[in-house]
């Protein structure tokens, strides 16, 4: 399993990942849940990917792989994010037909969930959930954020603290404080996390981090967090039983 959340603002786009699969007592692997496409000055794209490793891994190789194809659309000769996703769609679909059904006869479930954004050209930035069948949506103003994989730990912070106007060091805190309740909650979420910010119109990426156990602002947010939360419980009112 893994955790990746992106969001949508008025400034652009804020993506993060976590890097663990397979994860039990005696088998815990770390793979890179994000790819990123640059071409400077031209679009910037990226895929955060969740599920069955196998096939997402599938995914993203072909749609690296026709990146060099001139005779075959590609991500690159695309001429906007709309389609775009639906050529990721397309790729997904075209795994699911080549291995689905050998998946199936071992009783493995074709599972791929992927988060894809960015901006070309002129277009404003979007940002999409890619489903498995192939099928996406598109994130909103009202709904300026999507997550895949164990999400239900870390959305709650995000409900209440994210909108369009959020800035990106608020986004950012969010996106790492969601993260960390991810990691505290289930094991099969785990670091290293990759975060990368998206300033709108910028056609380059303007960060991309890579944050390990040791990372001192990590470390400090988690640690302040748990206090806080902790002295917030400790001021609310007890319960009055006589009012029940």
């Amino acid at each position: 399993m893994t955790y990746c959340v992106a969001m949508r603002l008025d400034a652009g786009l804020v993506f993060l990942s976590d890097s663990r699969t397979n994860a039990g007592v005696d088998h815990i692997n770390t793979f890179r849940k994000m790819t990123v496409i640059e071409r400077v000055g031209e679009r910037v794209l990226v895929l955060m990917t969740a599920g069955n490793l196998s096939v997402s891994q599938s995914v993203v190789n072909i749609l690296r792989e026709r990146l060099d194809r001139s005779d075959q659309e590609n991500l690159c000769s695309l001429p906007n994010l709309f389609e775009a996703a639906r050529h990721v769609g397309s790729v997904v679909r075209e795994v699911h037909q080549r291995d689905a059904a050998a998946l199936k006869e071992f009783g493995i479930e074709f599972n791929a969930s992927i988060i894809f954004g960015g901006q070309i050209g002129e277009e404003v930035p979007r940002l999409f959930n890619i489903y498995a069948a192939g099928n996406f949506i598109e994130a909103t103003e009202d709904t300026p954020y999507f997550q895949i994989g164990e999400s239900k730990y870390g959305k709650p912070i995000i409900d209440r603290v994210v909108n369009r106007r959020t800035t990106f060091e608020e986004a950012a805190k969010c996106a790492l404080i969601s993260m960390d309740s991810t990691i505290r909650s289930n094991l099969s979420v785990g670091m290293p996390l990759d975060l990368l910010i998206y300033e709108r119109d910028a056609l380059r990426v303007r960060d991309h981090v890579s944050i390990g156990p040791q990372n001192a602002y990590f470390n400090t947010i988690r640690t302040l967090w748990g206090e806080r939360l902790r002295q917030a419980f400790t001021e609310l009112p007890d319960p009055d039983w006589g009012r029940f």
